[in-house]
C-alpha cells in the first residue's frame, strides 16, 4: 500500500523557503567585499537563512509525518528523507570539485589549491557526497570547513541529525515537554549570542574546533523544535496577501544591518535572538495560515519551492570563483557588482538545469523503487 498524503499543502511555506535561499546567494556574493569586518556587512543577517531553514523543516516534517506513523516505519521514514535530500548533496559535492581548481587565491588563503593532488580532490568529493564531516588532514581549502567542496552541506549534516531525533525520540514527546525543551535550547542560543565576541550566532561548519560543533547544534536544537511545537501547538489563521507580507518580512529581517558595531555587540545579539525567537515563528504561522490566489502566485511559489534546496546546495561552488576573481584582481564593488549579479544569475540557472535534468528524475526512480509498494 503506497503511504499518501492527505494533508493541505502549503505552498507559501515553499515560496518562503525559495525567498530565503536567494537572499543567502547574494548575501555570499556580497560578503567578499567586507573583508570579515561584518559591521560592514551587505544583507546583514543572511546567515539566519539556516536557522529560518532548520525551523521551517521542523514545522513541515512534524506536519507531514506526525500521523503516518501508524502506516509507516523507521526505515520508511529514514529512505524518504535520503531520497528527499541525498540526490542534491551528491551533485553539490560534484560542482565543488569541478569548481575547485578555479578558485585558486593566496590572498584568501587558498594558495595550496593549485598543488593540490586530483587524487585528493575526488576523495573529499567522494565524503562530501555521503555528507560525513572531513577532518583536519582533508581540509583542502584552509578554512577549516567540513566540507571543504561545498560549505553549505554543514547544514545538512545538522538537518539529518535533526530528522533522526525526530524519528527516534522528538516525535514521541508530548507537547509539554517539546515545549520545555524548546525553552531550554532557547536559552543555550540566548547564552551563546551574548558571550558571542561578536554578538552573534555565526558557525558551526567546522568540526576541528570543538566549539564551532557547540554552535551548530546550538543553531539547530531551537529553530528545529520551535519548528515542531508550532506545527503541534497553534492554530493557523486565514491571512491576506501573506506571501507578500512574510517574503518582504523575511529579506528585511535577513538584510537587516548590523547592530552596536563594534563596542555594543549585545545589540545584535539581542536583535539575533528577537528575530529567531519571534519573527521566524511569526513568518512561519503566517504563511501557513495564507493562501495562494491566483496561477501567477502559484506558479512563482511553485518555482521558488522547487529551486530553493538546489539553490542552496549547488551556489557556494561558484562563489567561491567568484571570491578568487575578486580577491586575485583586487575588484571592488563598484567595478565588480555586474559580476556579482551574473554570479546569482548563473546560481539560478545551474540550480534549474540540476533540478529539471537531475534532482527530479533521480528522485522519481528512488521513490518508485524504494518507497512506493504495491
Amino acid at each position: 500500500m503506497e503511504l499518501t498524503q492527505t494533508k493541505p499543502h502549503y505552498e507559501i511555506l515553499d515560496g518562503l523557503r525559495g525567498v530565503a535561499a536567494i537572499t543567502v546567494v547574494f548575501f555570499h556574493v556580497f560578503e567578499i567585499f567586507s573583508n570579515g569586518d561584518h559591521t560592514k556587512q551587505i544583507i546583514n543577517h543572511g546567515y539566519l537563512a539556516v536557522d529560518f531553514f532548520f525551523m521551517l523543516s521542523g514545522f513541515v516534517i512534524s506536519y507531514a509525518y506526525d500521523n503516518r506513523w501508524t502506516t509507516m516505519g523507521l526505515k520508511d521514514f529514514f529512505v524518504r528523507r535520503l531520497v528527499r535530500l541525498q540526490p542534491m548533496i551528491i551533485i553539490g559535492s560534484l560542482i565543488g570539485a569541478l569548481l575547485f581548481y578555479f578558485q585558486h587565491s593566496p590572498d584568501l588563503g587558498w594558495g595550496g589549491i593549485a598543488e593540490t593532488p586530483s587524487w585528493k580532490v575526488i576523495l573529499v568529493m567522494i565524503i562530501g557526497m555521503t555528507v560525513f564531516p572531513v577532518g583536519k588532514s582533508l581540509d583542502i581549502r584552509g578554512w577549516s570547513e567540513m566540507h571543504p567542496l561545498n560549505g553549505p552541506s554543514w547544514s545538512l549534516f545538522y538537518e539529518y541529525i535533526a530528522n533522526i531525533a525526530y524519528a527516534l525520540i522528538l516525535r514521541r514527546l508530548s507537547k509539554l515537554v517539546l515545549m520545555i525543551l524548546m525553552i531550554i535550547a532557547a536559552g543555550f542560543t540566548i547564552y551563546l549570542a551574548f558571550t558571542n565576541p561578536n554578538g552573534d550566532i555565526i558557525g558551526g561548519w567546522s568540526i576541528d574546533d570543538p566549539t564551532q560543533l557547540k554552535i551548530g547544534f546550538t543553531r539547530l536544537a531551537f529553530p528545529f523544535i520551535a519548528g515542531i511545537v508550532l506545527a503541534k501547538a497553534s492554530k493557523l489563521k486565514f491571512t491576506k496577501k501573506a506571501f507578500f507580507t512574510t517574503s518582504i518580512l523575511l529579506v528585511a529581517v535577513l538584510a537587516f544591518p548590523r547592530l552596536g558595531g563594534t563596542t555594543a555587540n549585545w545589540q545584535n545579539a539581542l536583535y539575533e535572538c528577537f528575530v529567531l525567537m519571534i519573527i521566524f515563528p511569526l513568518i512561519i504561522w503566517l504563511g501557513a495560515g495564507g493562501k495562494v490566489i491566483g496561477k501567477t502566485a502559484n506558479k512563482v511559489c511553485k518555482f521558488l519551492g522547487d529551486i530553493s534546496y538546489p539553490l542552496y546546495i549547488t551556489h557556494f561552488p561558484i562563489v567561491y570563483v567568484f571570491y578568487a576573481w575578486v580577491v586575485n584582481g583586487k575588484n571592488t564593488m563598484e567595478t565588480s557588482w555586474l559580476q556579482g549579479l551574473l554570479t546569482v544569475i548563473v546560481s539560478i540557472v545551474i540550480a534549474y538545469i540540476s533540478m529539471k535534468c537531475y534532482d527530479i528524475p533521480v528522485r522519481k526512480w528512488l521513490t518508485s523503487r524504494l518507497i512506493t509498494k504495491k
